[in-house]
This record gives C-alpha cells, sequence and structure tokens, in this order.
C-alpha cells in the first residue's frame, strides 16, 4: 500500500506528523498521508461503545471509562494521542462511531450527500484532517479523473429548472445548495482507497488555496460494522 500511495502523484507521503502539518500542497499533489501501521485492537473499542444515533460522537472520557486489553489500550492511546496532536496544532478533531451518513435522495439527478464524490469549502484557510481507525474507509481520485457536476449540460439544465431565480443569480444558487461541490468521476477512473490507520490532510477550497482540492467521498459501510472515524 505504500509503494500505491508513493507512485501517485496526488498523494504526498510522510513519517510524522510534523511533516504532515508543514509540507505545503503542490501541483496535481492535494492529499497528504501520515503513512502508518498502527498496532492495537481498535475493533475491541468498537464493541464497546454505544451507538445512539447514526452517528455518536465520542470523547476522550468515554475512551477512558472503558476496561480494555493490552492490545485494546495500545489503541486508545493512538486515537487519544491524535486527538492531542491535532487539537494542539489548533484543530477541532472529533471522533464518530458511524453507522451510516444521512442519505440525499431528493433528485434523482444530483446528491449532496456525502458518499457521493465532493469536495470541501472554507472560508478560512485550513484543511481536512481524517483517521479510520476501524470500517471501511474513505476513498479520493485525482481531479483529472472527474468532472463538476454543474458543468455536464444534462445536470445543469435539470438544476437551471430547479432555479425560480434571475439568471444573474444562478451561480449563487448552486453554491447556496452545495451542488458546486460535488463530482461525476470518469467511466476510466480509478479511485484510491485512504486504508486504515494512516493520517490524511486533504486539501480544501478556500480563499488562499494553491492547488485544487481533494475530491473524496464516505465509504458504503460493511454490513454489520459500525466505522471509528477521526475528523476535523
Amino acid at each position: 500500500m505504500s509503494n500505491t500511495f508513493s507512485d501517485n502523484s496526488q498523494i504526498g507521503v510522510v513519517a510524522t506528523f510534523s511533516d504532515l502539518i508543514h509540507t505545503s500542497f503542490k501541483e496535481e499533489m492535494n492529499a497528504l498521508c501520515w503513512f502508518r501501521n498502527l498496532d492495537g485492537d481498535f475493533n475491541e473499542i468498537v464493541s464497546q461503545l454505544s451507538l445512539k444515533e447514526n452517528i455518536t460522537e465520542v470523547f476522550p472520557e468515554d475512551l477512558l471509562a472503558l476496561k480494555l486489553s493490552e492490545k485494546g489500550n495500545i489503541a486508545r492511546e493512538t486515537i487519544l494521542n491524535d486527538v492531542q496532536l491535532l487539537t494542539d496544532f489548533g484543530a477541532s478533531p472529533a471522533l464518530n462511531l458511524l453507522k451510516c451518513y444521512d442519505r440525499d435522495d431528493e433528485f434523482d439527478f444530483i446528491s449532496t450527500d456525502v458518499y457521493s464524490f465532493h469536495v470541501d469549502r472554507s472560508p478560512i484557510a485550513t484543511d481536512t484532517f481524517l483517521c479510520t481507525y476501524h470500517g471501511a474507509a474513505s476513498d479520493i481520485i485525482a481531479n483529472s479523473q472527474a468532472e463538476q457536476k454543474i458543468l455536464i449540460p444534462e445536470i445543469r439544465a435539470k438544476l437551471k429548472d430547479l432555479h425560480e431565480g434571475p439568471e444573474e443569480e444562478f451561480e449563487d444558487f448552486l453554491k447556496e445548495n452545495y451542488f458546486d461541490l460535488h463530482y461525476q468521476v470518469n467511466p476510466d477512473a480509478k479511485p484510491v482507497n485512504l486504508g486504515l490507520g494512516h493520517l490524511w490532510r486533504l486539501a480544501v477550497d478556500h480563499p488562499k488555496q494553491q492547488v485544487l482540492p481533494c475530491i473524496h467521498r464516505a465509504p458504503i459501510e460493511n454490513e454489520g460494522e459500525y466505522r471509528l472515524l477521526l475528523i476535523c
């Protein structure tokens, strides 16, 4: 897997958290991976946590309350350390126990949920960090292998039918409803799975961004299996 990431011009591979936060995105590279083979039993943690809704935030005190084996404790210490590193950096990490995300099935020609390939947007300079400790992992795709859905003529025509305001307000309508963030992959596209245990930093669309934002999607969950995801 390391070689697969290393050979991909979209992905930069680093060996430390310091490198992860200090390495600049450039040219096609809009995803950075702190590549790790983690020890510990993350399944033990998941099996002891309680899912209150489809998405339940897990706090450090929830982890500390668990009675774990030695391998389970190693996994817990890894998560707590990741949370601390990101917090010290100035981020606001959230550890989520996930059954599934909400689906957007309002229209049959475009979806704005996280299962659709999309980019993140922010009014300030920031990045998306994520790590999947357990369950299915997210995918990313090269920008050259996808097209913004609002630029596809048949989809754009249907969106114009939805828009009831003046023509000059159409672009604002697309942004306000997040239609402009979603992408359709090319038939020969090759998504890259982010795998388990690696901490990723993905480029976000913001005014100071020097590269294209990273196109990514949440995975379809494995049946009967929860995901444990750190994200900010």
